[in-house]
């Protein structure tokens, strides 16, 4: 495929975009260094691990353990796969995309763990953010009283 034709497929297969621009400075080597975003899209759209889209640096050995922003490609990675597991549902799969391109990606999990731990903080969240997600009204038990619409 050209660059044109990547960027084009890209935005139309996966709703994102790269400009072609952006891909020839990549493949000439005049852009070293990809974002972890860029590096993610692509690895899902070559359907590749994003770690071979990238050169290992200079003294890199495979003994050496791995940091937080490895363990943080990994969640991401993993977010993406279950995205596409979820594809049938495209809110959760979206809203897990969403999670893995966001550059802290592993305090936004954490940040949902105590949104989940705080009692009605969901459900309030819900009514704000979304109004149309939120729960139902229930009819009223008084006779006569109407349910807003």
């Amino acid at each position: 495929m050209t660059q044109a034709e990547v960027a084009r497929t890209l935005k139309r297969e996966l709703g994102d975009s790269i400009s072609q621009a952006y891909l020839s400075q990549i493949e000439s080597g005049a852009r070293p260094h990809m974002t972890n975003q860029t590096r993610m899209l692509l690895a899902r759209f070559f359907k590749v691990h994003p770690g071979y889209l990238v050169s290992d640096p200079d003294g890199f050995h495979t003994e050496l353990t791995s940091d937080v922003s490895a363990l943080e490609d990994k969640l991401d990675l993993w977010l993406i796969q279950g995205a596409e597991r979820f594809r049938r549902d495209p809110e959760v799969s979206k809203a897990l995309l969403a999670l893995a391109r966001h550059p802290e990606s592993r305090r936004c999990l954490v940040l949902m763990r105590e949104i989940l731990e705080t009692p009605n903080l969901v459900e309030r969240l819900l009514q704000v953010l979304k109004p149309e997600t939120s729960a139902p009204e229930r009819p009223s038990a008084r006779r006569g009283e109407r349910r807003p619409s």
